[in-house]
């Protein structure tokens, strides 16, 4: 019989963490379709987009799929890939959904978080408020990213795994809706008053009313995304 090796603290074999080209190129492709690089039913032809990018088509075609598993990218039969542009109304039913769902992780963050979490999700929130007040308006992904990353640590505070998944991938078909959201420079400071909101429920281990702050925070989202198409119509 042959030994299974054995990893000790100083021989452990520690996961790489390593991006594959595909995901590298929707990383790409997805911040173009955030900053409206590749607008709202833009198509993205394979062989120009491919070669534009240095790349050949196979890889590209593994990251449009990722895009469209996230619901920014349409992909039909017959027809070159194109940037979704869903409508106010199917948006308002995934900002329904998602609502109810960072409503409870909110609720159940507070009952079962440790310390070391909440004071986790507080520093993103002082670093939120200290970056707006040092950077520039062009600073809107970098504080989107933050602000997202904001949120999914209160759901991965929850403790449940299966709203943890059921979030990630809703959230995944709003990305870009709530990138429109948060890079609302005149919004910014009610922005970043309920995300103060939420931080003080969180910290008071307030169940009940951390789940209504982020309830709240949700519907004021989908208000500023409905006056953007309101304003585009």
């Amino acid at each position: 019989m042959t030994a299974k090796p054995e990893y000790s603290a100083d021989n452990e074999i520690k996961p790489l963490e390593r991006k594959s080209l595909a995901e590298r190129v929707a990383a790409e492709l997805r911040d173009m379709v955030l900053l409206e690089k590749l607008e709202p039913g833009t198509a993205i032809p394979e062989r120009e987009t491919a070669e534009a990018l240095g790349i050949s088509r196979t890889p590209l075609r593994e990251s449009l799929r990722i895009l469209a598993s996230e619901g920014l990218v349409e992909i039909e039969p017959n027809r070159p890939p194109r940037v979704a542009a869903p409508s106010l109304n199917e948006i308002k039913d995934l900002l329904q959904v998602q609502g109810s769902l960072e409503a409870l992780a909110g609720a159940l963050a507070c009952e079962n978080a440790s310390d070391t979490e909440i004071q986790n999700i507080v520093q993103m929130e002082t670093l939120m408020r200290t970056s707006s007040k040092e950077k520039q308006p062009d600073d809107a992904l970098s504080f989107f990213q933050l602000d997202m990353r904001f949120h999914q640590a209160i759901v991965a505070a929850s403790g449940n795994s299966a709203l943890l998944d059921t979030h990630r991938m809703y959230n995944a078909r709003l990305w870009r809706a709530r990138f429109i959201s948060s890079r609302l420079q005149v919004n910014r400071a009610g922005t970043l008053s309920q995300h103060s909101d939420i931080v003080s429920t969180l910290k008071a281990r307030d169940a009940s009313a951390c789940s209504n702050a982020l309830k709240a925070h949700l519907d004021t989202g989908f208000e500023n995304i409905k006056s953007v198409y309101s304003n585009n119509s």
